[in-house]
C-alpha cells in the first residue's frame, strides 16, 4: 500500500504546531458582555434559567464591569429593570432611568471600558413589546383593563420611533459610547442617527441589531429582564428565522439608514446568516449568543453531558470562525480567564 502524499496531521502532532497554523483566534478584545442592571443597593440576584447570570444594582454592575475589564474584556452592554413600566417606556428615556445611573457610575469608575446601551423598549413598557401598542377598533369595547386579543392590536412603528431616539440621546448624554438598537421597528437607525446628530451626538456610533429573528432562543432573557410580552408575541417586528435574503435586506437597510456596525441575533442558529453578513458588507460585524444558547450550554453541563469549557470555547470559535469580528456573550469573563 503506498503511502500518502499529503498528510494534514503531521501538522495537528502537538498543540505548538496546531497553535501556529490555527486559522481563527479568539480573544478577550473580541467579547461584549451584557448585564442587566436593577434599583436597589447590593443587590445580586442570580436569573433562575441562567446560572452564573445576575440583576445587579449599580453598585454591583461597576464591580463587575471592573472584573470583566481586568480579564482583557473591553466592552459591556446594558440592559435595565425599571422600578415602573408604562405605555410609553418611561424608564427608558428618563434622565434618571436605572441604565442612565449605571452607565455614569460605570463611566466614572472604569474609564477606559466601552459601554454599549441597548436600545429597546420592552423593558420599560407594561405591556412587554418593542413599541408603542396602538388597539384596534374591534378591542376599543372591550372590558377595561383586559388586553387585547392577538388579532386586535398592532405595534406602530413610527410613533415608536421617536421614543426610540430619544431614549438613544438620553444615553448618550448619560455617557454610554455606542447606541445599539434591537426592537428591528422600520427606520430607526436613520431616526437614531438624525437625532443624535441634532443633539450634538455626531461622533457616537450605532451598532444595529440588524438582522434579529424572532426565536424561541430568547426564553432566559425574558426573565432575567422582566420582558415578557403580556399578550401576542413578536413576530410582526421581528425576522422570521426562515427569511434569508430578507436579513441581507434588513442589513442593507441599516447601512443606508447610518449604522457603523451591523449585528445578527442570534449566533450559533444562524451561523449562515453572520457568514453571508461578513461576505456582503464591510463593516464590523457582531454577532450575540443568546441567552438560550448559553443556558442550554450550562444545563447539559450541570448533568455532566458535556464539557462546560470545552463546549463554551467551541460555540465562541464557531461564531468567530463564521465571520463575527465581536460576541455578545455571558461567557465573556470565563472565556477571558481560559484565554489568559
Amino acid at each position: 500500500m503506498a503511502f500518502p502524499v499529503n498528510r494534514p496531521r503531521r501538522l495537528r502532532r502537538t498543540e505548538t504546531l496546531r497553535s501556529m497554523v490555527r486559522e481563527t483566534r479568539l480573544t478577550p478584545e473580541a467579547f461584549i458582555y451584557p448585564l442587566f442592571v436593577c434599583p436597589g443597593t447590593g443587590v445580586r440576584k442570580e436569573v433562575r434559567s441562567m446560572p452564573g447570570v445576575f440583576n445587579l444594582s449599580v453598585d454591583e454592575a461597576v464591580k463587575e464591569v471592573r472584573e470583566a475589564r481586568g480579564l482583557g474584556v473591553p466592552s459591556v452592554i446594558l440592559f435595565g429593570l425599571p422600578e415602573t413600566k408604562d405605555e410609553v417606556a418611561t424608564g427608558a428615556w428618563a434622565e434618571d432611568g436605572i441604565v442612565q445611573k449605571a452607565a455614569r457610575a460605570i463611566k466614572s469608575e472604569v474609564r477606559d471600558v466601552i459601554v454599549m446601551g441597548d436600545v429597546c423598549l420592552c423593558e420599560y413598557m407594561s405591556h412587554g413589546h418593542c413599541g408603542i401598542v396602538k388597539a384596534s377598533p374591534q378591542s376599543l369595547g372591550a372590558a377595561a383593563g383586559a388586553p387585547p386579543a392577538p388579532a386586535e392590536y398592532e405595534i406602530v412603528n413610527d410613533a415608536s420611533l421617536e421614543l426610540l431616539a430619544r431614549t438613544s440621546v438620553s444615553l448618550a448624554r448619560a455617557g454610554v459610547d455606542i447606541i445599539a438598537p434591537s426592537d428591528m421597528m422600520d427606520g430607526r437607525v436613520g431616526a437614531i442617527r438624525a437625532a443624535l446628530d441634532k443633539a450634538g451626538y455626531e461622533s457616537t456610533p450605532i451598532l444595529s441589531y440588524a438582522a434579529k429573528f424572532a426565536s424561541g432562543f430568547y426564553g432566559p432573557f425574558r426573565e432575567a429582564a422582566d420582558s415578557t410580552p403580556q399578550f401576542g408575541d413578536r413576530r410582526s417586528y421581528q425576522m422570521d428565522p426562515a427569511n434569508f435574503r430578507e436579513a441581507m435586506l434588513e442589513i442593507a437597510l441599516d447601512v443606508e439608514e447610518g449604522a457603523d456596525m451591523i449585528m445578527v441575533k442570534p449566533a450559533m442558529p444562524y451561523l449562515d446568516v453572520i457568514a453571508a453578513a461578513r461576505e456582503r458588507f464591510d463593516l464590523p460585524l457582531a454577532a450575540y449568543q443568546v441567552s438560550g444558547e448559553y443556558a442550554m450550554i450550562e444545563a447539559a453541563a450541570r448533568n455532566n453531558w458535556i464539557d462546560r469549557d470545552r463546549v463554551m470555547m467551541e460555540s465562541l470559535i464557531s461564531i468567530r470562525r463564521a465571520g463575527a469580528s465581536m460576541i455578545l456573550t455571558y461567557f465573556a469573563k470565563d472565556a477571558a480567564k481560559l484565554l489568559a
